[in-house]
Order: structure tokens, then C-alpha cells, then sequence
């Protein structure tokens, strides 16, 4: 009997067959439906007919088309965006474009080109955006002007432009970018400048040009977005040349690799006879730095000196009023008070990013920015036993404050009772000693972000997260948790707003049923990078309609009853789990096949078990697990073979009882 039956069962298991659906990827990659597709670097010389005729963004980068026509694109009329970059072209042919009305940017970056006709950009009625960098043009008049006076934005970088002289008939009324990055021009004159007099609020970039000569008046009574001058060795070439000139943002920031002088009070001068908002001095040496260095700032609202040098700045600055934002990245200062804040007294946003130095919070020296909205403070090796009140004395307005990816610092209770209308506290990677039994955080009230990832925080203490009562967006990850689960008492119960709730990489292995039953306005759930398995989604049964991460755990079947969990929710990510693809996970897989529409990371969504299946994507797993014909031939066989053999039994049986007695 025993050979039998395990002879049925090895039947049955055999005729559960294990199919992959194979489905023919297409050459070019849909992004949206019939509109948007990438076909970059698949060595293409000409449009696949499998492009839809309603194309409207297309990015066709890294193919070969040597030389382009009326009948390349002549198909896709519909055209809004395209991207051509390095494709090898040379020659752009007349009327290419003829036919694309709706056409409002063309990318032609990395392209030798030979030759433009004049009428090769004729057809879209509002062509916005040309780009024509690296393309090897040595002069403007290579440019086609037909059909440009809508143009707004122009670039040039990476040339070997020497004069910026436009083509005669060049329209720059609609004018907002002219990019003319790393091209060789050294000299600007009158009549160049004078053509772009039809612009308004335009941008103008020089970035590593290293001009050497500005004509007097070429900049006179001129408004700019933005100019950029980045690279220049002789700087007050620069700002002499910009005289009686306007512009929001001016760009005079040096490169590690050029050369550059230094800056001398003398030369920031000319600043007093320009109308300026914001300029960025990043990576410049300043020699013999003053009071009066700072002298022709005084109508500056944003003053960048990343990477200057800078061990402090002088006290005794006057008249920068008006400053809002000071930036002070990756410099050398000892402690806080070397940037002499009170000479700012009107500052919204400071900050002090990567200090090269370990950074000392000191006592009170922010105390005089009782305006400070922003303050960042991060990657600048600060160490605190008792932070943060002393540092943060009087800044009651402070809405934002990053201190992440610093040295160990201690929080007492209260830490941030100066700071009452914090909305953003970033401590991410900045080891927290928190030894007082009330929450540091309790005086929060307003808080609304909360970054804790990496902090090695007491997931333990309920008491941590007290007092936060708008508190929406919390992160937790790379904290530890007591034996690897979520309790139900935990310290999310006092958190009841929050909205967004990151767990990843927490060394989690399991979560009580009732741990999120406090958080009612949850929307978004992070439990990727554990070792969670599938039964922890039965704490997630009361949530609906959520964003789900559970990317990289250790789920591997995902039982019938907790399907409709899932089915719950909006968004879904089940990637990087080492997933059984047998019968034993059939309904999980046919519920995947059915609801592909609310599950992301689908091409890492792949198949662990069993070894034949392995890394196959799970959506084109066919699974057949009921039993097969040739099973149910072995059933009706052994079927009839019981039934004989047990008519056998009954018959032997009343026979030996018969004789016995």
C-alpha cells in the first residue's frame, strides 16, 4: 500500500508543471503610454516603426544618424520634445522639422555637426529650447535664424566660440538663457553686448571662458537674471567691466583646478557702482581681509563664501542689513562665534556646511539673529554634551536646523526650548546620548519633520517622541529595536499624526499586530532592508490606501488570508525578497499577476525558489498546480487498485473468521 501511494503523490507532484511567460521586450523603452519613450544607446540608425505616431517626448541619445531629414521624423508630427544627443550627426538638411508644429525643444548636445540649412529648424511655430552643445561650433553665424524669434533659452557650452557676435537677423525679444560655458571667449565689446538689449531678465553664463577685457559701457544701464563669470583669473576685470549694470545674481566663484588672485578689498570696489542681490565668491583667497572688504556689500541679500579659507570673518562690518542668506561651507572655523554673526542682523538663512575644522557650538553667538529661519549646521565634526539651548539662545523664529552627520552630542529634557517653532530638526547620522526620562523634543509643538536615521536612539523609551503632537514625517532608520520586533506598546504611540514613517534597515524581524493602530493619518510606511517575513503584513491590517516599502526582507510566501492587507493599499513594494515561486505560493503569485498596477520595483521582483525559477521575474511566472490529466489517470488507477485490493481484504477476512469458528 505504502509503495503505492507514494507512487500517486509523485504522480500528482510531477504533473505541476512550472512555466516562465516570455514576452518580447521592446526595442524602445514606453515611459508613458502612446507619448513618451526612451530609445537611448540601443544603436539605432533610423525611427522604429514600433513608435507610436502620437509621440510627443522622445529621447533617441547615443544611436547613429549621420544625416537628418524631411523623412526621419516626418511620422511623428506630434513631437513636443527631442533629444538627439551625440548620435553621430553632421548634417541637418533643409525642412527637416517641417511638419512639427508642437516642437519646443531639440537636444543636438555631443553632435560634429558640418551643416545647418538655413530653413532646417522651420516648421515649429514655438521652438523654446536649442541646445547645441559640444557640437564644434566656431562661430554664431553657423546658427540657422529662421524661425527663432520665439527662442528662450540658448546654450553653447563646450565650443570654440570666440565672439559672441549674433546673426544679424537673431531675435533675442524672447531671450531668457544664452549659455556660453567653456567656449574660448576673452573679450566683450559694445556692439556684442548691444544685441541682447531686447532681452529682459536674461541669463548670461561665461562660467570658464577667462575673460580678459571688457569695453567700457558694454554692461552700462543693462538688467540680467543672472551673470556668471566663473574661472576668470583677473576678477576685477570683471566687476569694472559691469558698471552701472543690474543683476539679481552675479557668479565669480573659482575652480580648484585654475588659477585665480587673490582678493583684495580694492578689487571689490567696483561692486559699489553695480546693482547687485546675490553673489557667490566660492573657492577665492582673500588677501588681507577686513572690515572694508566687505564695504560695497551693503545692498547684498545673499553672500556665498563656500571653500574661501575663511578661519573667521572681522567683526566690525557695517551696513550688510539687508543680508538674508550667508553661506559659509567648507570653511576653517574653530567655534561658532568666529563668524561674527552679529554684523548680519537681518539674516533668514545660515549655513555652515562641512566645516574643516571640529566645529564649537559655543554660548550665545547666534544670539543677535533673532530673524534666523534656517540653519544648517551639518558635516562640521560637532561635539556637545549639552545641546542645544546655549547655542541656540534667542533664535525663536528658527523654523529648519540640521545638525546630521556630526560627533556624539547629548540632549537633556527640553533641548530645544529655545527654538519653539522648529517645523525641520535633520539629526541623521549624529549619535544621540539621551539620558533624561522626558523627551528632549517635548517643547516641539510644531515640528512636522523628524530625522532620526542612524542616531542609535533608544527605540525603547516610549517617552522619546512626547510632545510632537503635529509631527508628520518621522525617520528611523538604522535604529535597533529590543529583540528585533515593534511591540505593541512602543514609542509611535505618541505620535498619532504622522503621516510618512521610515523603519528601513532597522534589524527587524517581526511587528505586533496592534504596534501601528495609534498612527490613523499614515500614508506612507518604509520597512525595506529588514528580515521580516510574510506574516508581519498582519500588522498593517487596519491601513489602507498606503505607500508600502518592504523591499529586501525575508519574505518568501505571503499566505492566502493576508492578501487582502495588500490588496488595501495604493502602492506597493515587494523587490529583493527571496521569493518561492511553487504551488505553495500559488495565490500570492496570481494576486501579483492581477495587481501589477500597485506594485513597484517589478523588474526586482524575481523568483528564489525553486532553483529552475530562480531570478525570474515574478509577473512572468505561469504556475498550473491543480492536477493534470495524467494525474488523474494515476488517481482513478489507484483508485480501482484500492477498491480491489480492499474487496480482497473484506473477502480474506470472513473466510479466516468463518474457519475459526
Amino acid at each position: 500500500m505504502a509503495p503505492l501511494v507514494s507512487g500517486f503523490l509523485l504522480a500528482v507532484l510531477f504533473s505541476a508543471s512550472c512555466n516562465v511567460i516570455t514576452s518580447l521586450d521592446q526595442m524602445c523603452m514606453e515611459k508613458e503610454a502612446n507619448k513618451t519613450y526612451n530609445c537611448e544607446n540601443l544603436g539605432l540608425r533610423e525611427i522604429p516603426d514600433t513608435l507610436p505616431n502620437t509621440t510627443e517626448f522622445l529621447e533617441f541619445a547615443f544611436n547613429f544618424l549621420p544625416t537628418i531629414q524631411a523623412t526621419t521624423f516626418s511620422r511623428l508630427i506630434y513631437l513636443i520634445f527631442l533629444d538627439l544627443t551625440r548620435c553621430q550627426i553632421n548634417w541637418i538638411h533643409e525642412d527637416t522639422f517641417k511638419s512639427h508644429h508642437q516642437l519646443n525643444t531639440i537636444v543636438l548636445t555631443g553632435n560634429p555637426l558640418i551643416f545647418m540649412a538655413e530653413t532646417s529648424l522651420n516648421g515649429p511655430k514655438s521652438l523654446k529650447h536649442l541646445f547645441l552643445i559640444q557640437t564644434g561650433i566656431s562661430n554664431l553665424e553657423f546658427i540657422p535664424v529662421h524661425n527663432l524669434e520665439n527662442l528662450e533659452s540658448l546654450y553653447l557650452g563646450s565650443n570654440h566660440i570666440s565672439s559672441i557676435k549674433l546673426p544679424e537677423n537673431f531675435s533675442a525679444q524672447n531671450l531668457k538663457v544664452l549659455d556660453f560655458e567653456n567656449n574660448a571667449i576673452h573679450y566683450l565689446s559694445n556692439k556684442d553686448m548691444n544685441a541682447l538689449e531686447q532681452a529682459t531678465n536674461l541669463s548670461l553664463n561665461f562660467n570658464g571662458n577667462d575673460i580678459k577685457s571688457i569695453e567700457t559701457g558694454a554692461f552700462h544701464s543693462k538688467v540680467f537674471q543672472s551673470l556668471n563669470f566663473g574661472g576668470t583669473f583677473d576678477l576685477s576685470i570683471i566687476i569694472k567691466g559691469l558698471q552701472n549694470s543690474t543683476t539679481h545674481s552675479l557668479w565669480l566663484g573659482a575652480y580648484e583646478d585654475t588659477e585665480n588672485q587673490d582678493l583684495t578689498p580694492a578689487m571689490l570696489e567696483g561692486l559699489c557702482e553695480m546693482s547687485v542681490e546675490s553673489i557667490n565668491l566660492q573657492k577665492h583667497h582673500f588677501s588681507g581681509l577686513s572690515s572694508t572688504t566687505f564695504q560695497c556689500f551693503t545692498r547684498l541679500q545673499e553672500l556665498d563664501l563656500t571653500a574661501a579659507h575663511l578661519e573667521e570673518l572681522p567683526s566690525g562690518i557695517e551696513g550688510m542689513n539687508s543680508l538674508k542668506k550667508l553661506v559659509l561651507n567648507i570653511n576653517n572655523f574653530d567655534q561658532l562665534c568666529q563668524i561674527n554673526a552679529a554684523s548680519f542682523p537681518s539674516l533668514t538663512d545660515l549655513y555652515i556646511k562641512g566645516n574643516l575644522k571640529k566645529l564649537d557650538l559655543g554660548a550665545g553667538c547666534l544670539e543677535k539673529l533673532e530673524n534666523l529661519r534656517r540653519l544648517d549646521l551639518s558635516h562640521s565634526e560637532i561635539e556637545a554634551s549639552d545641546c542645544c539651548n546655549l547655542a541656540l539662545r534667542n533664535l525663536v523664529h528658527l523654523q529648519y536646523l540640521n545638525l546630521s552627520y556630526n560627533m556624539p552630542i547629548g540632549l537633556q529634557s527640553q533641548a530645544f526650548k529655545e527654538c519653539p517653532k522648529l517645523e525641520i530638526l535633520d539629526l541623521a547620522f549624529t549619535h544621540l546620548h539621551i539620558s533624561a526620562s522626558q523627551s528632549p523634543f517635548q517643547d516641539l509643538r510644531l515640528l512636522q519633520t523628524l530625522n532620526l536615521s542612524h542616531c542609535r536612539v533608544d527605540t525603547g523609551n516610549q517617552h522619546l517622541l512626547e510632545g510632537l503632537l503635529d509631527l508628520r514625517h518621522l525617520n528611523l532608520q538604522g535604529n535597533s529595536f529590543q529583540d528585533g520586533s515593534i511591540s505593541k506598546t512602543n514609542l509611535l504611540q505618541t505620535v498619532g499624526s504622522l503621516e510618512t514613517l521610515i523603519l528601513s534597515s532597522c534589524e527587524l524581524l517581526s511587528i505586533d499586530q496592534q504596534a501601528f493602530h495609534s498612527l490613523r493619518n499614515i500614508s506612507h510606511i518604509d520597512l525595506s532592508h529588514n528580515s521580516l517575513t510574510g506574516n508581519s503584513i498582519d500588522a498593517l491590517r487596519h491601513l489602507k490606501g498606503i505607500y508600502l516599502n518592504l523591499a529586501a526582507n525575508s519574505i518568501s510566501i505571503i499566505p492566502p488570508h493576508l492578501l487582502p492587507i495588500l490588496s488595501q493599499q495604493s502602492t506597493i513594494n515587494l523587490s529583493h525578497n527571496p521569493l518561492d515561486c511553487t504551488c505553495s505560493n500559488f495565490h500570492f503569485i496570481t494576486w501579483y499577476k492581477e495587481n501589477l498596477q500597485k506594485l513597484e520595483g517589478s523588474e526586482e521582483t524575481v523568483c528564489a525558489n525553486p532553483p529552475p525559477l530562480k531570478g525570474v521575474k515574478l509577473h512572468e511566472v505561469k504556475l498550473s498546480c491543480g492536477i493534470t490529466t495524467v494525474g488523474i489517470f494515476f488517481l482513478v488507477v489507484i483508485l480501482l487498485l484500492f477498491i480491489i485490493l480492499l474487496s480482497f481484504s473484506v473477502k480474506f477476512f470472513f473466510r479466516w473468521k468463518y474457519q475459526h469458528l
